[in-house]
């Protein structure tokens, strides 16, 4: 293959080095995005369920938490800097490891993991709208929804379900494929909304009744027996739960520090998942309260504590607040999707094929399989345990993470070249044999095989919440006593 055509087949705009002046993205930019990745339902069940619904101390809690989190910002730090240094998305920067081709198809397991992600919050994001459509239909007409015709059911979904899922899909792929500067905007303004969000609530909650609620909160708080070994293992469980939610985007933290203008913004930044985790919290822990202390006083609901924002709503019976809330978690649950999901599977599309992809069609491919993954979820997918086949796929990303760093860190000694890593010549630095770095490919292997055990495995699914760690340490420790030769 001439010179010509090799740099052809693997040179993308969306993946060479970012222009200096596209730099930046400062702190406030991170901060944003670590709280996008927070603000989903899922994170509001989980750090509420944390404190209140297993009975765990709550500074226990608390420190897993911040535990949880020094990790992420250590672990995005190592990651992140060298996509900052050299301007690149994780998959070219996986080319050194991999080699050209091992990088291609590896890291495009990030990319199926976060397209059917995608396709799965797709479905969720699209219940809120339906929520929104049936408001709207039954505030003009309420006898409307009894219509034979919203009782036709195909592939589990009704008129509206379908409509809803369209609304989700179109509206994503319009957003979503215009550019990371556009995308910026969008995270900054979801995060900076759901926050305001947030605080409407729990000022909605606080007002009703200060010094009530106060009590409720202050009260829900467990301060006992704080040196006690029987709190050793609560506290490596919730460091651990806190971690494994971010873990996913770890991995891709590249894609974003790229654009970071320079390290100490990178840290800053990073360390300030830890702010918006204590905000988040304070937050979430004072509305769930409250909200229960008013629901037990009434006898009809003297039922388990409600920590999903979409049943909290359910209960309350105010039609404004159920539709602020919808917005809010439709605002969140987009952008959520967008940097969990969206951004890193379109820049392993176009690494998988960079001569014939761009933003724009790899979002198109992105929004088609998304699509089917959506519709076909609650009839199908959702019934034969695909999520663990997901998580086996997952237990790549640990490995892939500890390759990375040990030979960037480790044998490459922080340098990197920038022209072979776009070259297919036989001479290329990253060329290896024939595209593929046997020795990351072998350790790779060895990290999967011990990190997928924690799924697989009943006697050890018990450190299923550290895969991540555990692929990574054992992948990158083999990697090392290979490479180093």
């Amino acid at each position: 293959m001439s010179q010509l055509k090799s740099k052809r087949a693997l040179i993308n705009w969306d993946l060479v080095s970012v222009n200096p002046n596209d730099k930046n993205w400062n702190w406030t930019d991170l901060f944003c995005f670590w709280g996008v990745n927070i603000q989903s339902v899922i994170g509001f069940s989980l750090i509420t369920s944390l404190y209140l619904v297993y009975e765990l101390n709550t500074l226990i809690v608390l420190t897993g938490t911040l535990i949880g989190s020094l990790l992420v910002c250590f672990f995005s730090n190592l990651i992140g800097k060298p996509s900052q240094k050299f301007g690149l998305p994780f998959v070219v920067l996986l080319r050194s490891s991999l080699g050209i081709r091992g990088a291609k198809y590896f890291g495009f397991l990030r990319g199926l993991v976060g397209i059917f992600m995608f396709g799965i919050q797709t479905y969720f994001l699209s219940k809120a709208f339906g929520y929104l459509i049936r408001i709207g239909i039954f505030y003009f007409q309420p006898t409307l929804l009894d219509n034979e015709f919203f009782l036709i059911f195909f592939l589990g979904l009704n008129i509206i379900d379908w409509a809803s899922i369209l609304i989700s899909i179109f509206l994503q792929t319009l957003l979503f494929g215009a550019g990371m500067n556009f995308n910026k905007k969008l995270i900054k303004f979801s995060a900076i909304s759901v926050y305001f969000g947030m605080l409407l609530f729990f000022l909605i909650v606080l007002l009703t009744d200060v010094k009530f609620t106060s009590k409720v909160f202050i009260d829900s708080l467990d301060y006992k027996n704080l040196i006690d070994m029987k709190n050793l293992l609560p506290l490596i469980t919730v460091t651990g739960t806190v971690f494994a939610y971010f873990s996913i985007v770890i991995l891709t933290f590249g894609d974003f520090s790229r654009y970071v203008k320079n390290e100490i913004e990178l840290k800053k930044g990073n360390l300030s998942l830890i702010l918006n985790l204590i905000i988040f919290s304070f937050f979430a822990l004072f509305i769930v309260t409250g909200v229960d202390s008013f629901l037990k006083q009434d006898p009809d609901n003297l039922s388990r504590i409600l920590t999903n924002p979409t049943d909290i709503i359910g209960s309350l019976n105010n039609l404004l607040i159920t539709n602020l809330v919808l917005i809010f978690i439709i605002i969140a649950s987009l952008s959520t999707n967008l940097v969990a999901n969206f951004i890193p599977s379109q820049y392993t599309l176009i690494n998988l094929i960079p001569s014939s992809l761009s933003l724009k069609t790899s979002s198109l491919i992105i929004s088609i399989f998304g699509f089917l993954v959506g519709i076909f979820w609650v009839t199908y997918l959702s019934q034969i345990g695909i999520l663990s086949f997901i998580d086996t796929f997952g237990a790549f990303f640990g490995p892939l993470f500890g390759i990375v760093i040990c030979d960037y860190y480790f044998i490459k000694k922080r340098n990197l070249n920038n022209k072979d890593i776009y070259s297919l010549e036989n001479n290329g630095v990253y060329y290896y044999s024939g595209g593929w770095h046997i020795k990351g490919i072998y350790s790779l292997i060895i990290g999967f095989i011990f990190s997928s055990s924690t799924i697989w495995n009943s006697n050890l699914m018990f450190l299923q919440s550290y895969s991540w760690i555990i692929g990574l340490v054992i992948a990158g420790f083999v990697y090392f006593l290979l490479a180093r030769k």
